[in-house]
């Protein structure tokens, strides 16, 4: 399977919290990175455009789990 396909099976099992505390974590993440591209580029910058997806993937889980506990 491909890297998408298993981060989005290993997010459906996940509850709220663990949802918002692995958003946190990817966003604290993502600036490091792009902290550290302005500085110095890194050796692959595509890792910053799969980290913005996988926040918006983190995002829309969320916002689904929300909408259903209503």
């Amino acid at each position: 399977m491909s890297k998408k396909a298993d981060f989005v099976k290993s997010i459906h099992g996940m509850n709220e919290q663990d949802l918002k505390a692995r958003l946190e974590e990817d966003k604290q993440r993502l600036k490091k990175l792009e902290f550290a591209h302005a500085i110095s580029p890194l050796e692959n910058p595509m890792t910053i455009r799969s980290l913005r997806r996988d926040i918006a993937r983190l995002k829309t889980e969320l916002k689904l789990k929300q909408q259903q506990a209503y």
